[in-house]
């Protein structure tokens, strides 16, 4: 497995190894070169802080059991990071995997976020492709660099489900990309933040990536999307894989995550009350989505002569709406802004593969979102 040589692993120091010796035997020490006001009588009594890289241990262990709880599984805190963000958990991972100029794969079509993080740390971005079938997006395999290729990449990300897409993989993908990734010896990063919002009943043939014991891998996930509380800043990267990788990479992650520590323990103290709120909100969110959803199946039947289709999602907040290539995406949508008021996002935003789309948020009040969807189909029947 490769590991950049932005971090370097280093054995402690003489002192160090004694002080660590002695507080093993139960001697309480004094740190007279000490610099946490916290623990002298300063500062404000009401915070006080010990450092830890991943996140305060009571947090994690709270986090552990509610993850446990939803997914069936037992989680170990000692396993999870917490940040302030996915984007945070990103940009620690390309610090751990990829020198300067190193490469990821991630997919496309997809958000635009992962190009801009890792521009941000040198980092390159290989995509692999998924195709729309008609019905579902599929996984191509034939995009996917051929093992051995030269320059090798540093690691596969997927987005469980895709964004804007809302596909997940299947039991056939997964298994596709955990054999890709051991033939490779690529770590795998797994961004699972819309897992939980389902538009329709799970199929068997699917689960998560986070846990999985057979590969390196790093799955992040968080409250921006859960509880749809994006200001909250609170996120957790979870390791899992074999024990030897495990712990190398932890080794190295907590180096990183040391040098930034951006893991409130005021925050931390509210997580437990935050994970409790997780289960009602995801119900309100996932009925607010299905429920536009429904309604724009609705206005699409009712505008017979529309050439609109929707490219129905399997989760996630967003639907993607195709429409004849001849009507130019930023065509349409200045004349939304100008004849309506609408703000909307062309395909060519998340590199889909053809021409003809825009995206739709399914979070939308539902009187908003069927009076803005109307207009939209009014708008692309006109042109066409």
């Amino acid at each position: 497995m490769h590991f950049s040589q932005r971090v370097s692993l280093s054995e402690p120091n003489v002192i160090t190894v004694a002080a660590e010796k002695l507080r093993a035997q139960g001697q309480k020490l004094v740190n007279i070169s000490d610099s946490n006001p916290t623990r002298h009588g300063l500062g404000n009594t009401e915070c006080p802080y010990q450092a830890d890289p991943r996140g305060s241990c009571a947090a994690r262990r709270a986090l552990a059991n509610f993850l446990s709880r939803r997914d069936g599984r037992c989680v170990n805190p000692d396993n999870l990071y917490l940040l302030s963000s996915t984007s945070q958990g990103y940009s620690w991972l390309m610090k751990l995997l990829c020198d300067p100029g190193e490469e990821v794969l991630a997919p496309t079509p997809g958000y635009p976020l992962i190009e801009a993080l890792a521009s941000l740390e040198n980092v390159q971005v290989a995509s692999y492709s998924f195709a729309w079938l008609g019905r579902k997006w599929e996984m191509d395999p034939l995009s996917l660099p051929a093992t051995g290729v030269s320059p090798r990449p540093r690691a596969l990300v997927v987005i469980n489900p895709g964004n804007p897409t809302g596909a997940y993989l299947d039991r056939g993908e997964q298994q596709l990309v955990q054999e890709y990734c051991a033939a490779n010896n690529l770590p795998l990063i797994a961004d699972e933040v819309f897992y939980d919002f389902s538009l329709a009943a799970a199929p068997e043939s699917r689960s998560r990536l986070a846990g999985c014991p057979e590969i390196l891998t790093f799955a992040l996930d968080g409250l921006s999307k859960n509880l749809c509380a994006p200001g909250v800043k609170i996120a957790w990267l979870e390791v899992s894989g074999p024990e030897e990788l495990m712990r190398e990479a932890k080794a190295r992650l907590d180096i990183i995550a040391d040098a930034f520590l951006p893991f409130s323990d005021i925050l931390a103290a509210h997580l437990p009350g935050f994970l409790e709120k997780i289960p009602c909100q995801l119900e309100e969110t996932r009925g607010r989505c299905a429920a536009n959803l429904a309604t724009l199946k609705r206005l699409l039947e009712e505008y017979l002569d529309s050439p609109v289709t929707a490219m129905e999602p399997q989760g996630g907040w967003n639907v993607l709406l195709r429409f004849p290539v001849h009507i130019d995406e930023d065509e349409l949508g200045e004349k939304l802004l100008s004849d309506f008021g609408i703000y909307c996002q062309p395909g060519y935003f998340f590199d889909l593969p053809f021409a003809g789309t825009i995206s739709l948020s399914l979070l939308l009040e539902p009187d908003s979102f069927r009076e803005n969807a109307a207009k939209v189909l009014s708008i692309i029947t006109a042109l066409s």
